[in-house]
């Protein structure tokens, strides 16, 4: 049986600077906390240019069962592209901080939050703004980040992997034996469809668009 995975997506990660230096102590309360962030800001739809750094953006405050995060590296899929644009059928409100994959340290802890704790390594697929110094997420969908893994590894894993993982498994059914077709394996769907049925028994045929995507695999 051969399935055919339709990698399209291409994720960027990109590790996101800050010229002020975060703080290295383990913050325990809204106190240790600065009162603003940079973050990078959409005012207004359109491409890439459209985006801008602001440096007094105030921090975000935790819900219950929410955590804020310091964001070490986000990751930037196809849909933030088109929420930008204004060509998603979902627009948010201007103007806002794009982003919603995320890695980095459980900052502050909302009322509730029993799962983790300050200081944690974790990284989402849920961040409101991941575009920023800081970011707040649900509790429930932050996972630890192993620490092998690198912030910007991290980053690059939510929405990429669930939806190789969905493609291959909850749709494809695959199963260990099988041959799986991945199309467009150098992209970041196509990275983790390889991954991932490699790591469950599957023989993996892939392809690439480009000689170095191609020695990458």
């Amino acid at each position: 049986t051969v399935f055919l995975v339709l990698a399209a997506s291409i994720l960027v990660a990109f590790f996101y600077n800050s010229r002020q230096k975060p703080p290295t102590a383990v913050m325990s309360s809204r106190a240790a906390l600065p009162s603003v962030m940079q973050a990078i800001r959409v005012s207004r739809f359109g491409g890439p240019n459209v985006l801008a750094v602001e440096k007094n953006v105030p921090l975000p405050r935790p819900g219950n069962g929410e955590v804020v995060m310091r964001v070490h590296a986000s990751g930037i899929n196809p849909v933030d592209t088109y929420i930008r644009a204004g060509t998603y059928a979902r627009k948010p409100e201007l103007p806002y901080t794009p982003g919603s994959d995320a890695a980095g340290e459980v900052a502050e802890l909302g009322a509730g939050v029993e799962n983790v704790k300050v200081g944690d390594r974790v990284f989402t697929r849920s961040a409101r703004g991941a575009c920023a110094q800081y970011a707040v997420t649900s509790a429930d969908d932050v996972q630890p980040l192993p620490d092998k893994l690198s912030y910007e590894q991290g980053a690059a894993l939510p929405v990429p992997y669930l939806t190789a993982f969905r493609a291959l498994f909850t749709r494809g059914h695959a199963k260990s034996g099988e041959t799986v077709l991945i199309h467009g394996g150098t992209g970041a769907v196509g990275v983790g469809a390889i991954q991932l049925a490699l790591s469950h028994g599957l023989r993996v045929l892939a392809t690439g668009g480009s000689e170095e995507g191609i020695e990458m695999m």
